[in-house]
Order: structure tokens, then C-alpha cells, then sequence
């Protein structure tokens, strides 16, 4: 089979993967990007099985940055990709709610998100109640609520936008395959070969491959610490709609927000039940349903104690059981392999502003939008956790 030539192969196509190969070809990379995806359909990609929010609500101000990048992003979509362009973007806001065990660790997080210029409001319980009828307060000790530039939006409308845009490039090339090996030469990075035995020469790669990221540094030899966790959403219908509700996040972890009709809501597992998954596993967790996540919504917003459940899908969190955080840039190991994986949870919303900052390091050799220096894989074989407490 007829070797085949780029100058960066990006393996994985979804949202990171897109928008690092959108961002070098608008930034001016003069060399040939092909990102390589295995699943044409994008059914089983994280960026089509997420929640799809974004939030400012972080502890550290390295992530308050790339989702306030995104934002930006985001509301430029019709200027990026044409004026027909509509993500969907709900900006309905995120309220997280704490306990008293934890009301000062979200007064410290409301702290540094006001330094870094997010628009987040505390309230008491007693203003909640005012705010949001809907509210059962009991148990709540304070919320913290963003007041613009949160909410939710259509992920794969972004991503269909990227992918779009990236046929048009003459110098990129979406390629529908499985990489099945690495190659490297003297300790750098020299190509890849599909499935199907095609061979690819390059002089670069990039990681965005989510939950397999970690699988895929395997395959040149590594170890990246990456693996999939399993995560359901469940759809249901209720009697009342509640107009403007904001993503609410109640302090044992669940979440709900309204999707069309209805309403989305998902807790993560107990932390004893949590663990790698198989990456072929998309069944729902089916029982999580009636037995944690139901009583806590009822108890949460007692209109929700009559609902129909209606569907649910599940999906994986490309997860970093270093410190839950992001891992960006160059991998250890092999000169030219890069990464842009390990989000844990939030890639969906950062993925734009990271991909962005991924092709500035690759181009230019720094960053330029957002500094991602504190994201470095190198963080993991140094021993340098740096660690999200709001992790939903």
C-alpha cells in the first residue's frame, strides 16, 4: 500500500482534535494537518454523549481561562464559520449549591473566578428560596450562580461547523481510519500505520482521542495517563417547566438542566463503584436512576417527585486519575507527540480555547491566547498534581 505523507497527523476528530487542525490553518501553518477518526459517525465520541455545558465555575484560574476563551469562541461562531451558524448556546447559567461542609470551599472558588472576570453571584439560602421557588434550600448553606456567560450549547452543531470549515482547507485531510501503531526514529516521532495497513509518514502527532487517548500513547510506547469512565445521562419529563432554570448542581454531586421538552440529569458513581471502564461499555447505568438519582431530585425541587423517564444514553469522560485536570502539550518520551486529552469532564467546553493554544505551541513555540504551561503532561512523571476541586 502506497505510504502517504503529512507534516501533523492529529488522531482523534472530534472536538479537540478539529479544532487544533481549524486553529493551525488559521493561524498559518504552511505544512499538511490530516486528523485521522475512527468513528465517521461520531456516536460513541464524548463530544456527542456529553451534558455539553460550559461553566467559569472552576477552582483554578488555568481552567477559568480556557472556558472564558471558549465563551468568546463560542459567540463568534456566526463571524468563524458564516451566519448560518447556530450552536444552540442556552444561557441559563450554572448554580452550584454547597453544604456547610463545603460553603467555604465555594466562597474561595467564588473568589478567584471574580479576580479572573467571571460574572458569579453568591446568594444565602434564604435568596436562593427568593430567587428560585422551585428550590428546596434544606441542607444548603450558600449557591453560587453564574450570571452570564454560562449555560449549555449544541456540541455537535460546533463540531459539524469545524468539519465543514476543514474541508475547505486545501491543506487538510480528514481521514476515516483506526491508527494502529506509532513509528518513531531516534527518539522522534516518524509516522503511524491504520488498521488497514496503510502507512502515513509525519513529522508530528497529536493525541485527541478522549477516553482511548490513553490507549493511543500505547501504541508509541507510553504511558499517558488517560482512561475512559463510564457516565449516564437520563432524559425525563416533568409536569412544570421552570423558565431560565440554570444548570443546577446540588452539593452531592447530581446535576439537571432543561433539553427541549424536558430535562437532563446525571450524578457521577460512588467513588467505590468509579473506575476505568471498557471502552466498548455504552450500556446506562439503569439502576443509578431509582436509586441515587431520583430521591435527591425529588428532594432537591420537590416538583420533581412526579416524572416519566424517558431515555438515556451513556458515554465516557476522558479521565486523569492524576488530578482530574487537562493534559496539554508535549508528551515525555517522543519528540513531536503532543497531547490535548485528560479533561475529565469539561472537555467539551474547553476543547475550542485548548485546540487554540495547542496549534500556537506547535507553531510558534509558546503560548499566545492561553496559557496552558500549567496543563503539561510532564506534570505527571514529576509529580506535580494540579488538582480541580469542582469537578462534576
Amino acid at each position: 500500500m502506497t505510504d502517504r505523507n503529512c507534516d501533523i497527523a492529529i488522531i482523534g476528530g472530534a472536538l479537540a482534535g478539529a479544532a487544533t487542525a481549524w486553529h493551525l490553518a488559521r493561524l498559518g501553518f504552511g505544512g499538511t494537518v490530516a486528523v485521522f477518526e475512527r468513528d465517521h459517525g461520531f456516536s460513541q465520541a464524548a463530544t456527542a454523549l456529553s451534558a455539553s455545558g460550559i461553566r467559569q465555575q472552576f477552582s483554578l484560574a488555568e481552567n477559568i481561562a480556557l472556558s472564558r476563551r471558549t465563551l468568546d469562541f463560542l459567540k463568534e461562531t456566526p463571524e468563524h464559520f458564516g451566519h448560518e451558524t447556530d450552536i444552540g448556546f442556552h444561557e441559563n447559567g450554572y448554580l452550584l449549591l454547597a453544604s456547610e461542609a463545603g460553603r467555604e470551599t465555594l466562597a474561595a472558588n467564588h473568589a478567584v473566578q471574580k479576580q479572573c472576570g467571571a460574572d458569579v453571584a453568591l446568594f444565602d439560602p434564604t435568596a436562593l428560596a427568593g430567587k428560585f421557588s422551585w428550590l428546596n434550600t434544606e441542607g444548603v448553606a450558600a449557591g453560587s450562580l453564574g450570571l452570564t456567560g454560562e449555560g449549555w450549547f449544541d456540541a455537535m452543531a460546533l463540531l459539524a461547523a469545524f468539519r465543514r470549515s476543514l474541508k475547505d482547507e486545501p491543506r487538510v485531510t480528514l481521514v476515516n481510519g483506526d491508527v494502529a501503531a506509532i513509528g518513531s526514529k531516534d527518539g522522534k516521532v516518524a509516522g503511524l500505520r491504520l488498521a488497514d495497513g496503510e502507512e502515513w509518514r509525519c513529522g508530528a502527532v497529536v493525541i485527541a482521542a478522549g477516553p482511548s487517548s490513553g490507549m493511543v500513547a500505547r501504541l508509541a510506547g507510553l504511558d499517558l495517563r488517560v482512561e475512559p469512565r463510564k457516565r449516564t445521562v437520563f432524559f425525563f419529563h416533568a409536569m412544570e417547566r421552570f423558565a431560565g432554570m440554570p444548570l443546577t448542581v446540588d452539593p452531592t454531586g447530581l446535576y439537571v438542566r432543561p433539553e427541549g421538552d424536558g430535562y437532563i440529569t446525571g450524578i457521577s458513581p460512588a467513588p467505590e463503584e468509579d473506575g476505568p471502564a471498557d471502552p466498548r461499555d455504552f450500556e446506562p447505568d439503569w439502576p443509578l436512576f431509582e436509586e441515587r438519582i431520583w430521591p435527591r431530585l425529588a428532594e432537591r425541587i420537590p416538583a420533581f417527585e412526579a416524572i416519566k423517564l424517558q431515555s438515556a444514553w451513556a458515554g465516557h469522560y476522558d479521565y486523569n486519575p492524576f488530578d482530574r485536570n487537562a493534559l496539554i502539550g508535549p508528551v515525555p518520551g517522543l519528540s513531536g507527540l503532543y497531547a490535548i486529552t485528560g479533561f475529565s469532564g469539561h472537555g467539551v467546553q474547553q476543547a475550542p480555547a485548548a485546540g487554540e493554544a495547542l496549534a500556537e505551541l506547535i507553531l510558534f513555540g509558546e503560548y499566545r491566547s492561553t496559557d496552558c504551561s500549567a496543563f503539561a503532561p510532564a506534570r505527571i512523571a514529576e509529580n506535580r498534581p494540579f488538582s480541580e476541586k469542582a469537578i462534576i
